[in-house]
Protein backbone atom coordinates (compact mmCIF):
# COMPACT_ATOMS: atom_id res chain seq x y z
CA UNK A 1 0.00 0.00 0.00
CA UNK A 2 1.51 3.41 -1.03
CA UNK A 3 1.61 6.56 0.73
CA UNK A 4 -0.16 9.03 -0.44
CA UNK A 5 1.01 12.79 0.56
CA UNK A 6 -1.47 14.91 1.22
CA UNK A 7 -0.73 18.43 -0.80
CA UNK A 8 -2.07 21.43 0.23
CA UNK A 9 -1.42 24.71 -1.44
CA UNK A 10 -1.09 28.00 0.60
CA UNK A 11 -0.26 30.24 -2.28
CA UNK A 12 -0.68 30.65 -5.88
CA UNK A 13 0.48 33.38 -8.73
CA UNK A 14 -2.52 33.67 -10.72
CA UNK A 15 -0.66 36.91 -12.18
CA UNK A 16 2.01 34.52 -13.63
CA UNK A 17 -1.05 33.06 -15.55
CA UNK A 18 -2.31 36.28 -17.09
CA UNK A 19 1.14 37.83 -18.06
CA UNK A 20 3.06 34.71 -19.33
CA UNK A 21 2.94 31.53 -21.37
CA UNK A 22 3.80 28.51 -19.05
CA UNK A 23 6.11 26.17 -21.20
CA UNK A 24 7.20 23.75 -18.54
CA UNK A 25 6.72 23.29 -14.40
CA UNK A 26 9.39 22.14 -12.12
CA UNK A 27 9.28 21.60 -8.13
CA UNK A 28 11.81 22.87 -5.69
CA UNK A 29 12.11 23.29 -2.26
CA UNK A 30 12.99 26.36 -0.62
CA UNK A 31 15.12 26.93 2.16
CA UNK A 32 13.54 29.02 4.90
CA UNK A 33 13.83 29.42 8.73
CA UNK A 34 11.27 28.27 11.12
CA UNK A 35 9.21 31.62 11.50
CA UNK A 36 8.41 31.86 8.31
CA UNK A 37 7.34 28.65 7.88
CA UNK A 38 5.09 28.65 10.57
CA UNK A 39 3.90 32.25 8.54
CA UNK A 40 3.12 30.39 5.19
CA UNK A 41 1.42 27.81 7.15
CA UNK A 42 -0.91 30.33 8.34
CA UNK A 43 -0.87 31.68 5.02
CA UNK A 44 0.72 35.04 5.13
CA UNK A 45 2.50 34.60 2.21
CA UNK A 46 2.28 36.50 -1.41
CA UNK A 47 3.81 35.75 -4.68
CA UNK A 48 2.74 38.34 -6.66
CA UNK A 49 5.82 39.98 -8.58
CA UNK A 50 7.96 36.99 -7.95
CA UNK A 51 11.11 35.79 -10.48
CA UNK A 52 13.65 33.58 -9.93
CA UNK A 53 17.31 34.65 -10.79
CA UNK A 54 20.24 32.38 -10.77
CA UNK A 55 23.70 33.76 -8.64
CA UNK A 56 26.98 31.17 -9.16
CA UNK A 57 25.01 28.56 -10.04
CA UNK A 58 22.41 28.90 -7.62
CA UNK A 59 18.64 29.29 -7.76
CA UNK A 60 16.96 31.90 -5.64
CA UNK A 61 13.31 32.90 -5.47
CA UNK A 62 13.23 37.36 -5.15
CA UNK A 63 10.36 39.83 -4.18
CA UNK A 64 8.33 36.57 -2.44
CA UNK A 65 6.54 38.18 0.76
CA UNK A 66 6.77 36.38 3.88
CA UNK A 67 5.06 38.10 6.75
CA UNK A 68 6.76 38.31 10.39
CA UNK A 69 5.17 35.69 12.49
CA UNK A 70 2.98 37.42 15.24
CA UNK A 71 4.88 35.43 17.81
CA UNK A 72 8.24 35.47 16.27
CA UNK A 73 9.69 38.44 17.88
CA UNK A 74 13.67 38.74 17.49
CA UNK A 75 13.78 35.38 15.31
CA UNK A 76 11.75 37.13 12.38
CA UNK A 77 13.60 37.86 9.25
CA UNK A 78 13.15 39.96 6.44
CA UNK A 79 9.95 40.22 4.56
CA UNK A 80 11.42 40.41 1.08
CA UNK A 81 14.67 38.56 1.63
CA UNK A 82 15.69 36.45 -1.50
CA UNK A 83 15.20 32.72 -0.45
CA UNK A 84 17.00 30.07 -2.08
CA UNK A 85 15.71 27.47 -3.98
CA UNK A 86 16.56 23.61 -3.46
CA UNK A 87 16.81 21.78 -6.58
CA UNK A 88 19.46 19.36 -7.96
CA UNK A 89 22.76 20.68 -9.73
CA UNK A 90 21.74 19.42 -13.08
CA UNK A 91 18.53 20.71 -13.71
CA UNK A 92 19.92 24.38 -12.27
CA UNK A 93 22.17 24.42 -14.94
CA UNK A 94 19.35 22.99 -17.92
CA UNK A 95 16.97 25.81 -16.23
CA UNK A 96 19.91 28.34 -16.82
CA UNK A 97 20.42 27.07 -19.91
CA UNK A 98 16.88 27.36 -21.13
CA UNK A 99 17.04 31.45 -19.28
CA UNK A 100 19.76 32.42 -21.26
CA UNK A 101 17.48 31.84 -24.49
CA UNK A 102 15.65 34.38 -25.53
CA UNK A 103 12.56 36.14 -24.07
CA UNK A 104 12.30 33.37 -20.56
CA UNK A 105 12.35 33.44 -17.50
CA UNK A 106 11.65 31.62 -14.51
CA UNK A 107 8.50 32.44 -12.31
CA UNK A 108 6.67 30.77 -8.89
CA UNK A 109 3.79 29.79 -9.87
CA UNK A 110 2.77 28.21 -6.55
CA UNK A 111 3.74 27.44 -2.88
CA UNK A 112 2.37 24.06 -1.33
CA UNK A 113 3.03 21.61 1.28
CA UNK A 114 3.96 18.26 0.10
CA UNK A 115 3.42 16.41 3.06
CA UNK A 116 5.32 18.42 5.50
CA UNK A 117 7.89 19.52 2.88
CA UNK A 118 7.27 23.00 1.59
CA UNK A 119 7.65 22.87 -2.58
CA UNK A 120 7.45 25.79 -4.83
CA UNK A 121 6.03 25.34 -8.30
CA UNK A 122 8.32 27.22 -10.70
CA UNK A 123 6.91 27.70 -14.02
CA UNK A 124 9.18 27.99 -17.65
CA UNK A 125 7.86 31.22 -18.91
CA UNK A 126 7.39 33.54 -22.26
CA UNK A 127 6.26 36.72 -22.07
CA UNK A 128 2.49 37.29 -23.30
CA UNK A 129 2.37 40.82 -25.29
CA UNK A 130 -0.54 42.89 -24.45
CA UNK A 131 -2.81 41.56 -27.54
CA UNK A 132 -2.23 37.78 -26.49
CA UNK A 133 -3.04 39.06 -23.11
CA UNK A 134 -6.72 40.57 -24.32
CA UNK A 135 -7.40 37.04 -26.49
CA UNK A 136 -6.91 34.81 -22.98
CA UNK A 137 -9.58 37.46 -21.82
CA UNK A 138 -11.79 37.36 -24.26
CA UNK A 139 -11.92 33.50 -24.39
CA UNK A 140 -12.51 33.38 -20.63
CA UNK A 141 -15.36 35.71 -20.80
CA UNK A 142 -16.80 33.68 -23.71
CA UNK A 143 -16.54 30.01 -21.99
CA UNK A 144 -17.90 32.06 -18.43
CA UNK A 145 -21.11 33.19 -21.41
CA UNK A 146 -21.46 29.48 -22.52
CA UNK A 147 -21.58 28.25 -19.18
CA UNK A 148 -23.88 30.47 -17.95
CA UNK A 149 -26.07 29.68 -20.76
CA UNK A 150 -25.83 26.00 -20.46
CA UNK A 151 -26.57 26.20 -16.62
CA UNK A 152 -29.94 28.44 -17.70
CA UNK A 153 -31.13 25.92 -20.34
CA UNK A 154 -30.16 22.56 -18.48
CA UNK A 155 -32.73 24.57 -15.92
CA UNK A 156 -35.24 24.95 -18.02
CA UNK A 157 -37.59 27.98 -18.00
CA UNK A 158 -39.80 28.11 -14.99
CA UNK A 159 -41.20 31.31 -14.05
Amino acid sequence: MANHTQIKTVAQNKKAYHDYFVDEKYEAGIALYGTEVKSIRMGAVNLKDTYCSLKNGELFVVGMHVSPYEKGNIFNREPRRERKLLMHKREIMKLGGLVAQKGYTLVPLSLYFSGKNLKVEIGLCRGKKLYDKRDALAEKQANREMDRRMKDSSKGYRE
